[in-house]
């Protein structure tokens, strides 16, 4: 993700007809991610879609090779079948253990957020992705089968995909109807890039935090708050105002991995320093053996720690 790094620049991205949108997650930081844009959307679906064709294809050509003969109506029926009870479940649970992405999306690039900032949620992602058959697949399919369906029919298709396609092209985010019913975007995901220098100056070991409170963030988390570590306003309204934000930002982190100690008045960034610091060391003793934590909402491993 390109970030802006002043108003002119952000408003350049947005005149060449890139868009945005600011998330507040819980831990009260804003992110600006880049709204995906339809053609990235289109190519995530197509890439999505041949997926699920072929695997209905070789489920169809396993069973015509079984010793009773199919006839071909049969054949066309089970195939139509089998590509419904291979999409749904394949959309869904793709977005749901792999944090938003299918496999179409992780070839673009792409991610589905909550527009909350929160996690996904089970019920949004299978609000969306069941609107996603009424959207986009009941009338691709019919479009293939327009020729038998008279004037009228073909019309009232045209008509529904239509306005189905006018809806994301008119909406500031990009969003179809499932987005809006399960409060979601389709964003671009962002490079995450760790800068190596900001741990190095941490002096104090003034805090300290057990491997089971550094298990609840990942390196998407990380770089915001090393975001915020690297802010430093002039403006001294603007620099008291960051000064809120930080101790609000050192609350939601301490309340989040159970952090029981007090911290002291105006050691706000000191704590907020000494975490990134202990929380980037166990990010890259982790990455050591092999376990890559993308961002909070990674799958732990069977210790029995919960992952949201």
């Amino acid at each position: 993700m390109a970030r802006a790094r002043n108003p002119a620049e952000a408003a350049r991205q947005e005149a060449a007809g890139r868009r945005f949108a600011v998330l507040t997650p819980p831990e009260g930081v804003p992110i600006r991610f880049e709204i995906a844009s339809l053609m990235a959307r289109m190519g995530a679906q197509i890439a999505d879609i041949l997926l699920t064709v072929l695997a209905a294809l070789a489920i169809t050509f396993f069973i015509g090779l079984m010793p009773f003969p199919l006839v071909d109506f049969f054949t066309g029926v089970l195939f139509a079948l089998l590509l419904l009870a291979i999409r749904a479940p394949y959309y869904i649970l793709s977005e749901l253990f792999w944090n938003g992405q299918t496999l179409g999306k992780k070839m673009t690039g792409l991610r589905v957020l909550s527009a909350d900032g929160r996690g996904l949620t089970t019920h949004g992602v299978v609000a969306r992705n069941m609107m996603k058959e009424a959207e986009v697949f009941l009338p691709g399919t019919m479009l293939l089968a327009a020729g038998g369906l008279g004037a009228i029919w073909t019309l009232v298709l045209l008509v529904w995909i239509a306005i189905l396609l006018i809806v994301p092209l008119t909406n500031r985010k990009r969003q179809r109807l499932g987005d809006i019913l399960a409060n979601t975007y389709v964003v671009r995901q962002p490079k995450i890039v760790l800068l190596p220098d900001l741990s190095a100056s941490t002096q104090a070991d003034e805090f300290s935090f057990t491997p089971a409170q550094l298990d609840h963030y990942g390196r998407f988390e990380l770089q915001t708050l090393e975001t915020l570590l690297r802010a430093n306003p002039l403006d001294k309204p603007v620099k008291a105002e960051m000064g809120k934000t930080i101790t609000e930002v050192a609350a939601q982190i301490a309340k989040k991995i159970g952090f029981d100690e007090t911290i002291p008045e105006g050691r706000a960034l000191a704590f907020l320093h000494a975490f990134y610091t202990a929380q980037r060391a166990f990010l890259e003793q982790k990455q050591l053996f092999g376990e890559v934590r993308a961002d909070k909402h990674h799958d732990h491993d069977n210790s029995g720690s919960p992952n949201r």
